[in-house]
């Protein structure tokens, strides 16, 4: 056996190999948990911005974006603005039209909105004009159009453009571009456009008192599908009232499959990390037999050894963890500053990896971690109890 300074000098590389494993393992896991909860973050909130967190229309709507009408100012809405779980209505209504230039014609769904409309997260997508004017007293003829569809259209802001309506006969509305945004997802870019709710009301034969639905914005996105049943009982049997999940379930079916492969992830760096600790404690351990042994000849129990080895080890993992918090910490606020990695929008609907912290998350990680590599430091130590003052002997 090794004894003294010579023990020591050759469990230090090992010690310092599995604390760097231990470092590199999580900060992987930092950066996989945050860059899923941006991911989810940003993807949420950009199909949000175009259709809320819950729709009212009326229960016999169709997929052909032309809704029936309700009440502007329906019984329930008194009970909806008062529930502590909502924090904005709006009404709306869509209709599907094509714009046509000299060109080119491009099938797109007109989407009308009024002053209620909440610019908080879309007034942020503009990437040239100004956002609608709306007000009660006149109707506005400007539109907002998506960045892909105007390029495609070869439009820009100020331009005068035709949308034709199918009906009997066809009708034909003049437009001007007022602003162009930008959003990533190609699915709603290239089909929505923004305009006045009374042009809506205009081309269906609507009154001013009428409209195609509600979009409902909750407080709490953990709390919607408990939100959304409150407003399905508060609306009556003649609507209907669908979350943002229903609505686009294969968006959301995908935002929850990379927990699962977050949470695989985040396993597997635990195992290896335990696995890490494993060899360095069982290194430990044989390297300090002699100790081991005149420690019990001294009358030291298994488990009060144990529990030196465990705190040895509790110190070097969390020796690895604060290194690890140190370096994901960094490379994520580096991404999330200056945008490092880039992704293709197209695909991804993002141009960059974001990222996101959520302190809980992040605290719960650390102490998860810590938890499992310390329960697998137990396997180890089983060995202490298998060494005896005399086979210490054999070491000397």
């Amino acid at each position: 056996m090794l004894s003294g300074r010579n023990a020591a000098t050759a469990t230090r590389p090992i010690v310092r190999i599995a604390v760097a494993g231990i470092a590199m393992g999580f900060c992987l896991m930092i950066i996989t948990l945050s860059v899923v909860s941006g991911f989810k973050k940003e993807i949420r909130e950009k199909v949000i911005g175009f259709g809320s967190h819950i729709q009212i229309s009326n229960f016999d709507q169709n997929n052909s974006y032309e809704t029936k009408p309700i009440p502007i100012n329906p019984p329930f809405l008194n009970a909806l603005k008062s529930n502590p779980g909502i924090s904005h209505i709006q009404p709306f209504a869509t209709k599907a039209g094509i714009i046509k230039t000299p060109d080119n014609i491009e099938g797109v769904v007109l989407k009308g909105i009024d002053r209620q409309f909440d610019w908080s997260w879309f007034g942020e997508k503009l990437v040239s004009g100004t956002k609608l004017s709306l007000n009660d007293t006149a109707t506005s003829n400007d539109i907002l159009l998506s960045k892909l569809t105007a390029s495609r259209l070869h439009l820009e802001t100020g331009d005068a453009v035709v949308m034709y309506f199918i009906a009997q006969p066809v009708r034909a509305r003049k437009f001007t571009v007022r602003g162009i945004y930008e959003t990533g997802l190609e699915e709603f870019d290239k089909l929505y456009v923004l305009c006045d709710l009374g042009q809506i009301q205009k081309l269906n034969d609507w009154g001013s008192e009428q409209t195609g639905g509600f979009e409902v914005t909750v407080k709490d996105f953990e709390k919607l599908d408990q939100t959304s049943e409150e407003v399905y009982r508060a609306i009556g049997f003649d609507w209907n009232a669908r979350s943002i999940k229903d609505i686009y379930p294969q968006i959301f079916d995908w935002l929850s499959l990379q927990d699962v492969n977050a949470a695989i992830i985040i396993a597997l760096m635990i195992a290896v990390a335990g696995i890490n600790m494993i060899s360095a404690l069982l290194i430990i351990i044989l390297e300090r037999v002699k100790m081991i042994g005149t420690l019990k000849s001294l009358g030291a129990g298994n488990g009060a050894i144990r529990r030196i080895f465990l705190n040895a080890a509790a110190f070097l993992i969390g020796r690895g963890l604060l290194i690890g918090n140190m370096a994901g910490l960094l490379i994520c606020w580096l991404q999330d500053r200056f945008h490092l990695v880039h992704l293709d929008q197209a695909s991804y609907y993002i141009p960059w990896v974001p990222v996101h912290f959520n302190l809980i998350d992040l605290l719960l990680l650390n102490a998860g971690t810590l938890l499992v590599c310390l329960l697998m430091m137990l396997l180890p130590t089983i060995l202490i109890s298998r060494i005896t003052p005399v086979r210490t002997l054999r070491f000397s």
